[in-house]
């Protein structure tokens, strides 16, 4: 069996023992030090007593590759995102940001989603995680939007939806991996998407009202001995979208600015949300115990993701595997605009089985390599596989949103019905790529603003 063939093996396998449930990050070292073992023992590396059986150059690339993981000054950033997220998440913030935007929009078709919307949006800039905003949104919307007669499947289909705007909206977690696997500027990677992220965000607002305004039905409006007095509302306001959204700003202006790096703006937003934390009176040492332990948590899975897919990525190099692909791909003779399609189908189709971190790290950086041979502009197509990721969260059978749902609500709906609820979504998403590839200034204007 030639290395390419191996290389091919190698990757199947990996995908076989994912799809049985073994742990990602392990799997990809497993797989990498493994095959690994065998390419560096059939390069003339030949034992010839047991002694050396071990003196493989491939436990030398490891800890290559685990020390470039652990000295990269970006990937700090991401632990400090992540508390930010949780420690605001921990402050009851977010539950009266939500009825405060509701009350504010009430008067607009199907209000109560559109609240939940823009809450998803907001928190989702605080916290780029997917699972706890859908999460806390089915706990905090769903029961509101429940008591308020809404169609299950539309209520659901507005969370699932909404709570992965946060891989795609800056401050996203997604796009400083992006950064380091695709060795791309973090800065112009947040600018280029600023405007897709609010594109995908306001799409799926026009779809609510637009629904809500053919079928009532669906989101009934607000009983006017339910709704308070505007001075309350305004005061709602004042204290729970305002301080958050200024924090917000505060921590992607100053990256967008050149003021800051990401790792020092996400410093400053972790700082931010301590305070907000404490000025909401929510700052208890539990709560902030359970924001450290799961910040701790989360960020030792990426790390260990990333140390697997740079040991798994450099050993499918050296056997051959990405000049194969490439190889298979450039003898098609396609032009951009094929070359662009054919790999969008290739990530949404593993968005099925497959999630966002396993997709960016074990698969983009195949065609990664590819770009300059079609003439596609890095960012721009950063942003294309940014919005296709909103696909793995949303398409079924391994729709993780939906599941993430389903698991806080129980019984209250089947998941064929968050199934049903989230299509209407997956279209706009699609749609907004077609956008965006007929309009590329959508993603490329802003960074070459800033940055030029």
């Amino acid at each position: 069996m030639s290395n390419p063939q191996v290389a091919i093996l190698m990757l199947t396998s990996f995908i076989f023992l994912v799809l049985l449930g073994f742990p990602v990050a392990f799997t990809l070292m497993a797989m990498g030090i493994s095959f690994g073992f065998y390419y560096y023992l059939t390069q003339g590396n030949k034992f010839e007593q047991i002694s050396d059986l071990f003196n493989n150059s491939i436990f030398d690339l490891f800890a290559q590759r685990t020390f470039e993981v652990m000295d990269n000054s970006t990937l700090v950033a991401i632990p400090l995102f992540l508390f930010m997220g949780y420690i605001v998440e921990r402050a009851s913030i977010i539950d009266k940001l939500f009825f405060s935007i509701y009350m504010a929009a009430r008067k607009l078709p199907g209000s109560m989603a559109i609240a939940a919307l823009i809450t998803c949006t907001v928190f989702s800039t605080a916290s780029g995680i997917v699972g706890a905003v859908v999460t806390l949104m089915g706990l905090l919307a769903f029961p509101a939007m429940a008591k308020a007669n809404y169609n299950k499947e539309f209520a659901s289909g507005v969370i699932c939806a909404g709570g992965t705007l946060g891989i795609l909206i800056p401050p996203s977690i997604m796009l400083i991996v992006y950064s380091v696997i695709a060795e791309l500027s973090p800065l112009r990677l947040y600018a280029a998407a600023v405007f897709p992220g609010l594109m995908l965000a306001g799409s799926y607002m026009v779809y609510v009202v637009i629904r809500a305004t053919m079928n009532p039905s669906l989101a009934p409006a607000p009983k006017d001995e339910d709704v308070p007095p505007p001075s309350v509302i305004f005061k709602d306001l004042l204290f729970s979208f305002f301080p958050l959204t200024i924090l917000i700003m505060l921590v992607l202006g100053s990256i967008l600015g050149g003021l800051a790096t990401p790792a020092e703006a996400a410093a400053m937003g972790a700082a931010g949300g301590i305070g907000l934390a404490a000025a909401y009176r929510a700052l208890t040492w539990e709560k902030l115990k359970e924001s450290v332990f799961l910040t701790a948590k989360a960020t030792s899975m990426v790390c260990w993701l990333f140390i697997g897919s740079f040991i798994f990525s450099a050993v499918f190099s050296l056997l051959g595997g990405e000049h194969l692909i490439k190889d298979w791909v450039l003898s098609f003779d396609l032009e951009p605009w094929q070359f662009l399609i054919l790999v969008q189908l290739i990530i949404f189709i593993l968005g099925w089985p497959l999630e966002w971190s396993e997709i960016l790290i074990i698969f983009v950086p195949i065609f990664l390599p590819m770009l300059s041979a079609f003439d596609v502009n890095p960012y721009f197509f950063a942003m294309l596989v940014a919005l296709n990721l909103q696909t793995s969260f949303l398409t079924p059978p391994m729709a993780m949103s939906a599941y993430y749902l389903k698991g806080v609500l129980k019984n209250q709906i089947e998941l064929v019905q968050i199934f049903k609820g989230i299509m209407p979504y997956l279209a706009i998403v699609i749609l907004c790529m077609v956008m965006m590839y007929q309009y590329p200034g959508i993603a490329l204007w802003l960074p070459d603003y800033l940055f030029p």
